[in-house]
């Protein structure tokens, strides 16, 4: 199995990002209502996009809070949850051996970083090759798109080809749009500092950290 990789040949412009608008409501009338219906609808499509769980990644580097979308992609947020917390049962690519209530997760470097781009990690071998034994197809969702940046996303090989590995980016990667399922976001400003972090850590000439960054746990809320 070829490493999982990306396209990384950005064009010039990344694209606009997407702003929310802002709303003037005057007391009365048919503007009014138009306006409320207006916000109506962008509660309703905030909802939409709400989280179903939270993940948690503890690292060396400090604590990178995930919002996790389970509504947009439900069986690939399953599988990380599943995973994270051992309910999914997986095999190790170093030794074959299979593994049922164990966490993939934990103990997990972050095997590949690239400044200005993204961070990859979810690999139990550590090298960019292994995964958890099996395969699962795509979710692309129009409502989850790499327009900015700390999104969170599964690599692959190739369409339907996701395992456990995973990357968070740090910009903009709109060419990336239908490539790669996003399954969920950096959730806040604290997390976004360590993500920041860590994908400035210097790194060899395979963009392997010089200095292991380790998912030293990983816990789950359910929302």
């Amino acid at each position: 199995m070829p490493p999982l990789s990306f396209e990384q040949t950005a064009p010039k412009e990344y694209g606009t990002l997407n702003k929310s608008p802002v709303f003037m409501i005057a007391s009365g009338g048919v503007f009014a209502r138009q306006a409320h219906a207006t916000l109506e609808m962008l509660w309703h499509n905030i909802g939409m996009t709400s989280p179903t769980a939270i993940a948690t990644l503890h690292t060396n580097h400090g604590a990178i809070k995930l919002n996790l979308f389970g509504l947009h992609a439900p069986k690939t947020v399953e599988n990380f949850v599943g995973l994270a917390t051992g309910t999914i049962e997986w095999k190790d690519p170093r030794t074959g051996a299979t593994h049922n209530g164990k966490s993939l997760y934990e103990g997990v470097i972050f095997h590949r970083i690239i400044a200005g781009f993204m961070l990859q990690s979810g690999d139990p071998a550590g090298t960019g090759m292994g995964g958890p034994g099996y395969q699962f197809g795509d979710e692309i969702h129009p409502e989850l798109n790499f327009n900015d940046p700390y999104m969170l996303a599964m690599a692959n090989a190739g369409p339907s080809t996701n395992g456990s590995q995973f990357f968070i980016t740090v910009a903009p990667t709109s060419w990336l749009q239908g490539k790669h399922t996003v399954f969920g976001e950096v959730a806040d400003d604290v997390s976004r500092k360590v993500v920041d972090k860590i994908g400035a850590v210097a790194t060899d000439g395979r963009d392997k950290p010089l200095e292991e960054v380790v998912i030293e746990s990983i816990s789950i809320e359910t929302l």
